[in-house]
């Protein structure tokens, strides 16, 4: 999907997710070097982490900053939904003497780096062929559940979405899944989509199923249970993580309805792009395309996971060229 013109000026561009923070110099979305990770955690607000890396970096001077952040983005103070983050926006451009700081959702800064993915970064999954010009899905289990599109405009450009797909109530389609949401309502109230297509979403629904096979709990991190998943050498962790693809396919097939992603659906976050070859056979794409009377205009829509190193870092500097905006 690579396409766009460069805009040549230096700036710092970052994607602020749940787990990690990272920050880089870019040229624009093909020239992204000095790349800094670290973790989400050990900080509290905007102003401490960058400040670090441009003075690590040299780069005191620097005028403009864009960053995604895992949160909805609007007014000057942002409150993170998945971590003790706590800052003003304007407050910060001026301690760190910013002529610029840009931030928008990470999802939306993930929907503008679409079109400048090279084809060996993108991942089919199933068939399916894209039509020119139709709006394309994104969406994106983590820390937590990232949603985002984007939609063509008459001048030509892609407006990505800035919404917050993820916390939209989940909807069961058999008798484990109504099980599991009946546990999440003793434990949460509302059952958001997010509750289960989370890092800690495996967690809950391998919690879920040692219980009901009255087994002592394991105190597991997400990746433990992928790894058992992955080496089959846990059955539950496999049954847990059969289920959490094919929640994913009915979010991914719900998104590509409500949008009329013909364009395709394209999958990131933390956790899909880790599963190898196991996504590819997982009850993802025979729930995707599970929507009875609309089960071929599914089976047409093409799916991709992403396997680029930093989309989010190139869907921020993409979000200064002339091309994207954001709604």
């Amino acid at each position: 999907m690579s396409t766009g013109t460069l805009e040549h000026s230096i700036r710092v561009v970052g994607d602020i997710g749940g787990t990690h923070i990272r920050f880089a110099l870019s040229r624009g979305v093909h020239d992204i070097s000095r790349i800094w990770v670290k973790r989400t955690i050990d900080y509290h607000d905007l102003e401490t982490p960058l400040r670090e890396y441009l003075f690590q970096e040299g780069l005191e001077g620097i005028k403009t900053a864009v960053i995604g952040i895992a949160n909805p983005v609007s007014g000057d103070h942002i409150s993170m939904t998945n971590a003790q983050w706590s800052f003003s926006t304007e407050a910060t451009r001026k301690a760190l003497k910013l002529e610029r700081l840009v931030l928008l959702n990470d999802f939306s800064a993930l929907a503008l780096a679409l079109p400048h993915l090279p084809s060996d970064e993108l991942e089919l999954i199933g068939s399916g062929q894209a039509v020119r010009g139709a709006p394309i899905g994104l969406l994106g289990p983590g820390t937590g559940l990232g949603v985002s599109g984007l939609i063509p405009t008459s001048e030509g450009k892609w407006m990505a979405l800035a919404g917050e797909g993820g916390h939209t109530s989940f909807s069961p389609c058999d008798e484990t899944e109504t099980w599991l949401w009946e546990q999440a309502r003793e434990i949460y109230g509302h059952v958001s989509t997010e509750r289960f297509l989370s890092g800690a979403g495996l967690q809950l629904i391998h919690h879920c199923l040692t219980r009901q096979a009255g087994q002592p709990q394991e105190e597991l991190a997400p990746p433990d249970i992928t790894a058992r998943a992955l080496e089959q050498s846990c059955p539950r962790s496999l049954r847990t993580l059969d289920i959490f693809c094919a929640i994913l396919g009915t979010a991914a097939a719900n998104l590509a309805l409500t949008l009329g992603a013909r364009g395709g659906v394209f999958l990131g976050g933390g956790i899909v792009p880790k599963l190898g070859e196991y996504f590819a056979r997982s009850p993802f794409h025979a729930r995707f395309r599970d929507k009875g009377r609309f089960g071929d205009y599914l089976a047409a829509i093409p799916v991709h996971v992403i396997r680029s190193p930093n989309p989010g870092l190139v869907g921020a500097a993409a979000h200064l060229i002339p091309q994207a905006s954001q709604a």
